[in-house]
């Protein structure tokens, strides 16, 4: 029980403290973006926060620790989902199949872009295409775009090259407009 309370521990607790916690917020907005459940967002912040407890050791001094967080989070998330459900992988074919027909083929659609977005209010509409677009493509887009993540960060995070990166958000963009042309198109709002 003596060495619980040691100086050394002590010093880590207080680091811990000063350098993670503070990021708990940005976290758990990150796990939101991810699992789209409060309840299954807040049980990954917890693991997030307990790994990242367990490996402090391994963590750099001075290094970015949202992004080491962040890593971390996307790695219990990945875990969860496992556990869960079985994975489908993607080919390339299958990709540039899907994003082939997500490519916008009414010009006038896109015209009427700025008053239709002056007359709906497509959050709820997006929140539902990103929670459906596949995974690879998903952690990407709201990395990037959602959460203004840098390419390079990006990549450091999901672990792959930043032109893996470029990829994945070029074709998950294209997703996106395609299940937000046919909202448009099932609200009225597009021929």
């Amino acid at each position: 029980m003596t060495d619980l309370l040691t100086p050394e521990k002590i010093a880590r607790d207080r680091e811990f403290e000063r350098e993670a916690v503070p990021w708990l917020d940005d976290v758990y907005r990150f796990a939101m973006s991810l699992t789209h459940d409060s309840v299954d967002a807040e049980d990954v912040v917890q693991d997030t926060f307990l790994r990242a407890y367990k490996s402090w050791h391994t963590y750099v001094p001075g290094s970015d620790c949202r992004r080491w967080l962040f890593t971390i989070c996307r790695n219990v998330f990945l875990r969860s989902l496992e556990r869960r459900s079985p994975t489908i992988d993607f080919s390339d074919s299958e990709g540039e199949a899907l994003v082939n027909a997500a490519m916008f083929r009414d010009a006038t659609a896109r015209e009427n872009n700025e008053d239709l977005l002056s007359r709906v209010d497509l959050g709820p509409a997006i929140e539902r295409a990103l929670a459906k677009l596949p995974e690879p493509f998903q952690t990407t887009v709201v990395l990037v775009d959602v959460q203004d993540q840098p390419y390079e960060t990006a990549a450091t995070i999901l672990g792959i090259p930043v032109g893996t990166v470029r990829s994945r958000l070029f074709r998950g963009r294209r997703l996106l407009q395609e299940m937000l042309a046919t909202y448009a198109r099932d609200a009225g709002y597009a021929a």
